[in-house]
């Protein structure tokens, strides 16, 4: 007769259902500001809705007691969802006599709820699952996307790579291979848009250090042999004799991307500067700024531009 251990374990739910509870400013028709906390969550259709959680005061009121109202009470939220989260947690029971048949293969990784929490937390879920409302999409763009963001961190891959090894997370990915290129296009015709709104998500959430921008090039090639309007034979970093794709990248003091933009594969490098940081300049807000960056994107031409109507310093490096 043997005997059966069992292990309990407590797990947090996935972040996809985490409770986020955010301090709301409401102007009333007196003019007045209204501070309320409200609850985020989703109804049954998915769609986004709010609840109002305390209802805390007039601003102006509330001045009279606190300093920074509005700091006080985002930390108030701050600490509330936090306490609201910790009560959350699902307790499973592990047979640890239980054996799977040696050909089983039932590996799964959890590690990726961090990268959820990220996901979420900068409201990434929200911007796609908008951008795809007035889409007649047969599947579901962020959760591809989700797909995609876990598979470049824990496995970097091919497309194809990441679909074959989504069996691997909690997450019910149902879509096709078909589908994760389809969405491609997509993804494509929002990038802009959608690296603005990342960059104002992380200034809000974390704060990010844009007096300094790093720019470089680099370029990607296609296994092809013959080259088409974009895919275009150029200086391959790889010494590639193949078309390439050439992309300029510009980062903030601390290293994370802020925006790219890509340029046909016979671009020179330097002629992609004034684009790419163009667009951080008149769409990022970072101010005044010191550009660090090759010899060989730092020409005269790009100099004059940096301090030209909107001022800025640079450094050949």
């Amino acid at each position: 007769m043997y005997r059966l251990l069992w292990y309990n374990i407590n797990i947090y739910p996935l972040f996809s259902e985490v409770l986020f509870l955010n301090l709301k400013q409401s102007r009333r028709k007196n003019g007045r500001i209204y501070l309320s906390i409200e609850k985020a969550y989703r109804d049954a259709d998915g769609k986004p809705r709010a609840k109002t959680i305390k209802s805390l005061g007039y601003l102006d009121e509330l001045e009279k007691i606190y300093d920074d109202p509005i700091a006080h009470f985002k930390e108030v939220a701050r600490k509330m969802t936090e306490e609201e989260n910790a009560k959350k947690k699902i307790t499973l029971s592990i047979n640890m006599e239980e054996k799977l048949p040696v050909d089983t293969d039932n590996r799964k990784n959890f590690g990726y709820a961090a990268i959820l929490k990220i996901y979420h937390e900068l409201g990434l879920d929200v911007f796609f699952k908008n951008k795809s409302r007035h889409e007649n999409f047969e599947y579901n763009t962020n959760s591809i996307m989700m797909l995609l963001v876990i598979s470049r961190l824990l496995s970097p891959g091919s497309k194809k790579k990441a679909f074959e090894e989504k069996e691997r997370y909690f997450e019910r990915f149902n879509f096709s291979l078909a589908d994760v290129y389809r969405s491609l296009s997509h993804f494509s015709k929002i990038a802009k848009e959608f690296q603005r709104y990342l960059n104002a998500q992380i200034m809000e959430k974390y704060g990010r250090n844009t007096k300094t921008i790093y720019y470089d090039v680099t370029n990607f090639y296609f296994e092809i042999d013959e080259g088409d309007e974009f895919r275009k034979f150029g200086l391959s970093k790889e010494n590639r004799r193949n078309p390439i794709v050439q992309m300029g990248l510009a980062m903030d003091a601390d290293g994370i991307p802020l925006h790219y933009d890509l340029f046909p594969g016979n671009t020179v490098d330097k002629e992609t500067f004034r684009p790419v940081i163009g667009e951080v300049r008149r769409n990022y807000d970072t101010g005044r700024i010191i550009v660090v960056a090759d010899m060989g994107i730092i020409t005269g031409d790009n100099i004059f531009y940096l301090q030209g109507k909107e001022k800025g310093k640079n450094f050949n490096g």
